[in-house]
């Protein structure tokens, strides 16, 4: 008993406690909002589901942190070997789920007892490990300016994106990929000069990418999403009623568990997952959306410092991995409730009801803690060196 106490207080000393204290609060905050939304009738209610998920992500996260993140990242061709297969069997053997946010999405599996899970989700978490693992070797061996070496990190990120787009149909989890590499690459020190050459490629591209890549469903998500009100009870529907809930919240809100209100009536389609920054905006108004938006950005703020002090490329990699999956999903799913962005079936980070989404992210969370209590103390590597 002694050495379990032991045990647990180095524990507590090595590990990040604000970092564990925003995602506590992170925690409690999606789970009061999620209580607030109606079950589905006769399935397990979005309340708990998320718990269950939460419950997962939170002893995954725990696990990953008493392994050191350097012994994960060299088991990379392990994980690339999972993520490849989980690939293969989706495609093979995946189904599609009607209002996940992409219309024939083929994205999802099923497991027994658990429902659907989402590997791409999943694949995120490995993707931040390869990336960082494939950058850190670069960057310690002074070949992350050269042009071939930069092509082919292009290539690694160009796989998930590819993948998840063209054999799923998943264009939000596509973006997504494409904003980790971008955050990543730029955190390592790659070259702006190549940051420039991919968007200018990127503009050049897009009429192409306009007629040939996209479905129909795709391109008018883009020419709705400005004037929702032109298709109210169509395309428009979903972002119409979102910014109608959003703005009747005012300041303060219309209060939780209102019986009359439009959280109750399921009045925003979606609501739990997609849309559950309108069910913040009705029920707590203008403070409680500004408190989600406060929680992300300080557990941001937190991953930048954890990311700043870590004694090695790698841990700095994965950092802002978890960075920019965060980053992208909260400005990609508030652009979507705020008509800024189309809809693309991106969550809210740690809010939105789905069980794979949400313990995914408390598994990169762990990562990023992980980094945080596995330092490499920089005086005895001078001193052995």
């Amino acid at each position: 008993m002694e050495r379990m106490g032991k045990s647990f207080i180095d524990y507590f000393k090595r590990a990040d406690k604000l970092l564990w204290l925003i995602m506590l609060a992170i925690s409690a905050y999606s789970l009061l909002l999620l209580r607030t939304v109606p079950s589905p009738a006769g399935k397990r209610s979005w309340f708990a589901t998320h718990l269950l998920a939460m419950l997962i992500g939170y002893i995954g996260a725990w696990f990953i942190t008493l392994i050191d993140y350097r012994d994960i990242s060299n088991l990379w061709y392990l994980i690339a070997g999972f993520c490849i297969f989980l690939i293969i069997y989706t495609h093979f053997f995946g189904i599609a789920v009607e209002n996940s946010g992409g219309i024939s999405a083929k994205a999802w599996i099923k497991i027994p007892a658990l429902g659907t899970f989402q590997p791409s989700e999943l694949i995120k978490i490995g993707f931040i490990i390869t990336f960082s693992k494939h950058l850190s070797v670069l960057k310690e061996r002074g070949l992350l300016e050269r042009l071939p070496h930069v092509v082919l990190l292009a290539l690694h990120a160009l796989i998930p994106v590819a993948v998840v787009f063209q054999l799923q149909g998943d264009a939000g989890s596509a973006a997504i990929f494409f904003c980790m590499f971008l955050a990543m690459s730029f955190g390592a020190g790659v070259q702006l000069r190549y940051f420039v050459a991919l968007f200018a490629a990127m503009v050049a591209a897009f009429p192409l990418v306009w007629e040939h890549v996209l479905d129909d469903y795709q391109r008018d998500r883009f020419t709705i999403f400005l004037h929702p009100e032109t298709d109210p009870t169509g395309k428009g529907l979903q972002q119409l009623q979102g910014k109608i809930s959003i703005g009747s919240g005012q300041l303060w809100g219309r209060g939780l568990f209102s019986p009359d209100s439009r959280v109750q009536k399921g009045s925003v389609p979606v609501q739990q997952s997609d849309y559950i920054f309108s069910v913040a905006g009705e029920q707590l108004g203008f403070i409680g959306c500004a408190l989600i938006i406060v929680l992300l950005f300080l557990l941001l703020l937190r991953t930048i410092h954890v990311a700043r002090h870590a004694t090695e490329p790698l841990g700095s990699c994965i950092c802002f991995g978890f960075f920019g999956m965060i980053a992208s999903q909260m400005a990609f799913n508030l652009g979507m409730c705020l008509n800024l962005f189309p809809v693309m079936g991106v969550t809210l980070p740690f809010f939105s009801a789905g069980g794979s989404s949400a313990a995914c992210l408390y598994f990169g969370f762990g990562l990023v803690q992980c980094v945080a209590m596995h330092k490499i103390n920089m005086d005895i590597v001078k001193i052995h060196s």
